[in-house]
């Protein structure tokens, strides 16, 4: 039962089942069967049926105007329609794959949207996003995803954000009940009911799991009774009457505004197309088809306007006309739309690069320890920039189990510096959605093989934010983690994953080797306005060092030369920069003058001074402590020879782990990690032939 404070005594509402410890007041303004909400109601769902069918029209034929699959969302109206209308205007939502609804109700114009879907440079993204990825955070809508479940903790993130910022906002997202298998959303769940976020998840529950029914996967009839194992206030709906929708959510984001957390409502809807534009539904009982079409929530809203609602079938039918004449307008002016330059394709990966991003004042010198030093970054920014959050597993009252963020939740608080759930998924899409919103999330991952369960937030979120919006917002964030090999270490607890995502547009990647480079390079990670990837050498936290504090932050890129040499250099990064200069210096005590270049940087990656070294020398060894094979040194060496060949007077050469697993045993470990006696092996192997030759001359 819902309570209308209109009424003396307490109502059931229609289509409402509750999974709620407590009854709460709806807002008045939005309770009851106003005749005008539902005419309202009823010219939204008609525009989103009708832009549908355009759609789905604009897929069909020969040469189709929208290419790909597109997901529709015929028969699900009522919910996007009758949830945001219990909503602000400045309210955010985060949406599913099949959203156009949503898409349509959060402020993007049927044109705009019609032009993306169909490929246009006018397009709300010019384009890059088509059907199942529409992103317009300037209209509220922080985005489509087409990654089932993705959008839970990406809302969590622009909650957190809400939050922190006290702006009383709410964050929505919808999903499909398929989604409701997926970890990301639970981890969502959990994450969100740990920070009582204002949050309301929405499960638009078809019965369909893509091409499964759900009622084969999910054995409860009901999906909002999860919401109890949260400690979520739950609630089941019927999806196909936007006045229930509407009053549901409407509860959800009272609660939410008032400190009390996040909810989780059902909707019960149909699906009536398949479940994407080519799906002929062979799976699909024709007895399924038949309840759908019977539900059909536009056909009931019209049976209630005119029965009860005091409109004619000709008030109803002029709307019909109205906005069928407007969607094939829409479609024509679409078509007539130019296709997006080809020469913008590779435009806004990253945003526009600044040698310095913050001057230097007060400038010291510290001997402090690789973790003292990121300890030392954390509490720079928490200082300088009050939108700098840090967060992660234990990174607040224990201050993480190396100790880097020790003593800072003392100083900033339990709102800034905070303990996570171990839910690595909504640890990282969280950071997404709170830095689209306008935050600095600096969070941790406590070990560099635990971003493996979480990948999707780094590879499909965070690193599109920018291209898809065309340069207008992005996602500054950063994700701190540390990898390596150490005695006693495993293969799940020593693997170097830098190549992963220095593979992929849109991120940078850091790998520090000093306290100064862990000072540097976090700080200027943290004030990047794209997201960046710090892998910190575990071995290297306890090494020292002195730390200029203050001086100028250069941006997020750049290599250092550590030496120089004449006879060859050694590329390398992270913690291999140190066998490599252990090398260098006994290749010294041979005669040999071998230099050491430090990339620090992977991506962006420093052309420049790789071609300036490689020009000193022609002679190149790349040194890394990840596996060989498809290590980031094959992409070193493979500019090198494609771009630097004249300078080469031997093919350059790679060493690496061996294409093995690490194992725990401090004996097995030597025999395979590139220390300094391996390196210096290698390099005489390369620098013989030269002393040979000089001795034979």
């Amino acid at each position: 039962m819902l309570v209308d404070p209109c009424l003396s005594t307490r109502l059931p509402l229609p289509g409402v089942s509750r999974y709620m410890a407590k009854t709460r007041p709806l807002p008045h303004v939005v309770t009851g069967r106003a005749p005008e909400f539902l005419l309202d109601a009823y010219r939204g769902m008609q525009t989103i049926r009708m832009f549908e069918q355009q759609v789905l029209q604009l897929t069909r034929g020969d040469a189709p105007e929208v290419v790909g699959s597109v997901h529709l969302c015929a028969g699900q109206e009522a919910i996007p329609v009758g949830a945001l209308a219990a909503l602000n205007a400045d309210d955010r939502v985060v949406a599913t794959y099949r959203g156009h609804g949503w898409a349509l109700e959060s402020g993007i114009t049927p044109d705009e949207l019609m032009a993306e879907i169909c490929h246009r440079a006018a397009g709300i993204n010019g384009g890059r996003a088509g059907s199942p990825y529409v992103t317009a955070p300037q209209r509220r809508f922080m985005g489509e995803n087409s990654i089932v479940g993705a959008g839970g903790p990406i809302a969590c993130g622009v909650a957190l954000a809400a939050q922190v910022q006290g702006s009383g906002r709410v964050a929505i997202v919808s999903f499909g009940d398929g989604a409701m298998s997926q970890g990301a959303l639970h981890e969502a769940f959990v994450f969100a009911a740990a920070r009582a976020l204002p949050v309301i998840f929405v499960c638009e529950n078809n019965g369909w799991s893509e091409l499964t029914p759900t009622s084969k996967i999910a054995r409860i009839e009901r999906l909002a009774r999860r919401s109890l194992g949260y400690g979520i206030e739950g609630v089941t709906v019927d999806g196909c009457d936007p006045t229930a929708v509407r009053d549901a959510v409407a509860q959800a984001a009272a609660r939410a505004r008032d400190g009390k957390g996040p909810s989780l409502i059902e909707c019960k809807t149909v699906r009536l197309w398949g479940h994407y534009n080519r799906d002929i539904e062979h799976y699909r009982p024709a007895s399924d088809k038949k309840n759908a079409a019977e539900r059909d929530p536009i056909v009931k809203l019209r049976a209630s306007l005119t029965e009860s609602g005091g409109r004619t079938g000709e008030e109803l039918d002029a709307i019909d006309a109205s906005v069928a004449a407007e969607m094939e307008a829409v479609v024509r002016r679409c078509l007539a739309m130019p296709r997006p330059d080809p020469a913008t394709a590779r435009d806004h990966n990253y945003a526009p690069r600044a040698s310095v991003v913050s001057a230097g004042t007060d400038i010291s010198e510290q001997e402090m320890t690789t973790a003292q030093a990121i300890n030392r970054a954390l509490r720079d920014e928490l200082a300088t920039n009050p939108a700098t959050l840090v967060y992660g597993e234990d990174v607040g009252n224990a201050g993480g189990i190396f100790g880097v963020s020790r003593d800072l939740q003392k100083t900033f608080g339990e709102k800034r510096v905070f303990d996570t759930p171990i839910a690595e998924s909504a640890i990282l899409g969280s950071a997404v959605g709170a830095a689209m919103e306008g935050m600095r999330p600096i969070v941790e991952i406590m070990w560099g093989d635990f971003l493996l369960v979480a990948l999707d937030s780094i590879i499909n979120q965070a690193a599109n934010v920018r291209y898809l919006t065309r340069g207008e917002f992005g996602a500054p964030m950063v994700v701190r983690t540390q990898q390596g090999a150490t005695p006693g270490s495993c293969a799940q607890h020593s693997q170097c994953l830098e190549a992963l995502l220095a593979h992929i547009p849109g991120l940078k990647v850091g790998l520090p080797s000093t306290p100064q480079d862990a000072y540097s390079m976090l700080r200027a990670a943290a004030q990047d306005p794209d997201p960046c990837i710090l892998f910190e050498a575990r071995a290297l936290y306890q090494t020292t060092g002195t730390v200029t504090l203050g001086g100028a932050i250069e941006s997020a890129c750049g290599a250092k030369m550590r030496r120089e040499g004449k006879d060859l250099v050694i590329i390398s990064w992270g913690a291999a920069v140190h066998d490599a200069l252990a090398a260098a210096c006994n290749l010294s005590e041979r005669g040999r003058d071998v230099g050491v270049l430090d990339l620090r940087w992977l991506s962006p990656l420093d052309d420049d001074a790789i071609a300036t070294a490689v020009a000193s020398c022609g002679r190149v060894l790349v040194v890394h402590e990840a596996n060989q094979t498809m290590g980031f040194g094959a992409e070193v060496a493979a500019r090198i020879a494609e771009r630097l060949s004249p300078h080469l007077k031997i093919p350059v050469r790679r060493l690496g782990t061996p294409d093995t697993r690490i194992p725990a045993s401090p004996v097995l470990q030597a025999a395979l990690l590139p220390r300094a006696h391996a390196i210096v092996t290698a390099a005489l192997s390369m620098l013989e032939p030269a002393v040979n030759s000089r001795r034979t001359q």
